[in-house]
């Protein structure tokens, strides 16, 4: 076993490698870079002096910068080298633990994502405990009252939750619950008051805002399990190896949770460890709702900026938690099921 996952590690670096330079080559592609921000900035300028918007620096040039400035540019952004050798310069810095500084801000990367790490790991592991704690119970129940009235009603609040995006029952949430009926806040995490609140109005202020934005979160990975654990539960209660339990004497009650429920929990346990990557990186489009400056927004905001270094930063993180969760989950499996073995 020992041996399958060390080839499982060895096996994440020519993954990250392969993930990371497409990306890296098409941030090179991509229209609206730092450079282009930057003359159009700078045409901006021009024009709000009182400047024509067609001020050229050259004949025939519509920029507003010499060819020797954009050179310069290309130069400071490491624009000026082949796609390869500047992939590599990259890859050397990052090993060296510098993922860069932001072309939009000027900060290091690494700073700006270690200060939005724990606000995404708050909002990663409620949603975890309430996704394990609740689809698990009630995955049970239902298999066990397969096609009774209490099945058929969760069932309908559980595809109407499928079928509604988090983001989208966010807004809709935010409508009514913020705007119409003014019982929860429009976004953030805390409010503008908070530093002058006590330790209890504290913790208040952020269930406050938590409740919202959390239950946006688990609505889509909620049904999904819960149909999962339901679906696998009934297929063991009709195994025969259930069945002979039951007419050994064995309780139905015991059958359930001593036999059919460790089997059911495979599937579960195979998608756990790949749940590391969401913890950390949030959901963009819920952070951007919400208004919530966790890791989800700052790589909405590092996108549409075409900050490509932050970009690349939160890609180096989110890419290396998936493969290593990837491994979490064999681990999970191995442990759940006595029965693999890894060779």
């Amino acid at each position: 076993m020992i041996a399958y996952f060390v080839r499982r590690l060895l096996l994440v670096i020519p993954t990250f490698i392969g993930i990371t330079i497409m990306v890296f080559a098409i941030t090179r592609f991509v229209p609206g870079g730092p450079i282009e921000r930057i003359i159009a900035e700078t045409r901006a300028m021009q024009t709000g002096q009182g400047g024509s918007s067609t001020t050229t620096s050259g004949p025939g040039s519509g920029q507003p910068l010499s060819e020797e400035q954009i050179q310069k540019l290309k130069e400071y952004y490491g624009f000026d080298k082949p796609i390869l050798i500047s992939y590599f310069l990259w890859l050397s810095k990052v090993l060296q633990g510098d993922l860069g500084k932001s072309t939009r801000y000027y900060d290091p990367v690494w700073d700006m994502i270690k200060d939005r790490i724990p606000i995404s790991l708050y909002f990663g592991i409620l949603s975890l405990i309430m996704i394990y704690g609740i689809c698990i119970p009630l995955g049970l129940a239902k298999a066990v009252r397969h096609k009774t009235g209490f099945d058929n009603i969760t069932s309908i609040i559980i595809f109407m939750g499928y079928a509604i995006p988090g983001w989208v029952a966010g807004v809709l949430m935010l409508v009514l619950f913020s705007s119409h009926y003014d019982v929860f806040p429009l976004g953030g995490l805390v409010s503008e008051l908070f530093e002058e609140m006590s330790l209890l109005e504290k913790l208040w202020d952020i269930v406050w805002h938590t409740v919202l934005p959390l239950f946006s979160y688990v609505i889509g990975s909620f049904t999904v399990m819960t149909l999962l654990m339901k679906n696998t539960l009934m297929d063991n209660l009709s195994s025969d190896y259930v069945r002979t339990a039951i007419a050994k004497g064995l309780p139905f009650r015991k059958a359930i949770l001593n036999h059919a429920m460790q089997n059911s929990l495979i599937p579960i346990a195979t998608s756990f460890g790949n749940n590391i990557s969401i913890i950390l990186m949030g959901s963009f489009l819920i952070e951007k709702v919400f208004n919530i400056d966790g890791m989800g927004l700052l790589g909405y905001e590092s996108i549409l900026d075409r900050d490509y270094p932050v970009v690349m930063g939160i890609l180096v993180i989110s890419s290396l938690l998936f493969m290593l969760g990837n491994i979490l989950s064999d681990l999970c499996v191995a442990f759940v099921d006595p029965r693999v073995r890894f060779k």
